[in-house]
């Protein structure tokens, strides 16, 4: 990859949570250079339709924009999304797309109406002890990307798990039909290939981000400004100077932020072992998962 392509380097950690405007949702950016990156809106409380908004009209030219979540669900182990359901998509983007039809009358891009979709559900584990017959019981099923950040030390969870703290199966379902509305505006790597200029939206992990600043996996959240201040310390960053307690959204989105600016012309991480043409198409990748 051109060394310099990108000019700015943003983070989204984003929330699946019921309602419009979310605790959850945390935007930061920073430029090249080493200077601390910022929170977008500070103190604002975002609903997933801004950000949607803020994606498609705000975005600084050349930004890569890593966001929190799952840009698709596991494929390669079943050949398909939804074994023995006629209307399971062949991609990626036909997902999204689907999502967002079945949801078209939920508000706040919510995902309601697909998880409990009579066909979608027999695939989610979902609240109240209620896990569809093709679930697969024990922790769901994976993506490759996702095997690959269980192989680096991380605890991925599946995409079709919507129960427990750790889930992130709604979260993820309600960014897709981010992506799909984002569709002609903002290429999602490797779903899309990479331009050779202009803004980029990829999946990011905060949890390698913060491994890469010197936490461990079980230890990745930071809740502390300077803690924040140490971490961002290791990946070549000036301090962000909060002070006291902070929540982890911010945190994980300033640590993002900085980790995507100082890994992002890394060629190795645009090209990991396990990324097929096929699985770029369906299950899409995670950045910096090797």
């Amino acid at each position: 990859m051109r060394a310099g392509r990108f000019r700015h380097f943003a983070a989204i950690d984003w929330s699946g949570a019921a309602g419009e405007r979310h605790r959850g949702i945390a935007v930061a950016i920073c430029a090249e250079g080493a200077a601390a990156p910022r929170l977008v809106r500070t103190g604002h409380r975002w609903s997933r339709t801004e950000v949607l908004e803020w994606l498609r009209e705000e975005v600084p030219t050349d930004t890569l924009v890593g966001m929190d979540l799952g840009i698709s669900l596991a494929f390669a182990d079943r050949g398909a999304f939804f074994p023995g359901w006629a209307e399971s998509p062949e991609d990626a983007k036909g997902l999204w797309a689907l999502i967002d039809a079945v949801c078209a009358d939920e508000p706040h891009l919510s995902v309601g109406a697909f998880v409990d979709h009579p066909k979608a559900s027999a695939h989610f584990r979902r609240h109240g002890g209620r896990e569809g017959a093709a679930f697969g019981g024990g922790r769901g099923r994976l993506r490759v990307t996702e095997l690959a950040q269980q192989a680096m030390g991380c605890s991925p969870c599946s995409n079709f798990n919507l129960v427990g703290a750790a889930q992130v199966g709604k979260s993820s379902l309600s960014g897709m039909r981010v992506l799909h509305r984002l569709k002609g505006r903002l290429p999602v790597w490797p779903i899309d290939p990479l331009p050779e200029a202009g803004s980029v939206v990829c999946e990011i992990y905060t949890t390698i981000a913060a491994m890469a600043a010197g936490r461990s996996a079980s230890r990745s959240k930071i809740r502390d400004g300077v803690e924040l201040d140490a971490a961002l310390a290791e990946l070549g960053s000036a301090p962000a100077g909060l002070v006291g307690k902070i929540d982890d959204h911010t945190s994980d989105a300033l640590i993002t932020a900085a980790w995507l600016r100082k890994v992002a012309h890394d060629p190795a991480l645009w090209a990991p072992a396990g990324l097929t043409d096929a699985i770029a198409r369906t299950e899409g990748w995670t950045f910096g998962a090797v």
